[in-house]
């Protein structure tokens, strides 16, 4: 049976403190690839691996001022998501550690009758899960 994390009991800090009004995170891992082709045929025959980067959007509420200025003094910084099943249940959690992250570009996004959302880009180094 799958674990369902809770988005409302799930938590992202940003160097330690929580970001309020947080709607979504998404990322994914690239890892860039070169085709190794054979002599004479249009088939690979192998694939060689290359640079492996996360790319991510996050997604607030207004703003959030501390991804603001990590946008501005183009500084790096740690994302950490906390993801639970439920308050209080330990053993249905899990960690995503994004390392050396920076911020690529924010964009804002409302609505008629509703309230600003801006919309973070960032890359990280690497995320580790635990």
């Amino acid at each position: 049976m799958p674990t369902v994390f809770s988005a409302n009991k799930s938590s992202l800090l940003v160097d330690g403190e929580i970001i309020e009004g947080l709607q979504s995170l998404a990322f994914r891992v690239v890892t860039e690839r070169d085709d190794i082709r054979a002599v004479g045929s249009s088939e690979r025959v192998d694939v060689n691996f290359g640079l492996r980067t996360v790319q991510g959007e996050i997604t607030v509420r207004s703003a959030e001022h501390k991804l603001d200025d990590h946008l501005d003094k183009q500084t790096k910084f740690q994302l950490i998501a906390n993801m639970k099943k439920r308050d209080g249940d330990d053993a249905s959690k899990r960690t995503y550690s994004f390392d050396d992250c920076f911020i690529e570009s924010k964009s804002l996004n409302m609505d008629a009758g509703n309230t600003a959302a801006t919309i973070y880009i960032f890359t990280a180094t690497r995320v580790r899960e635990e």
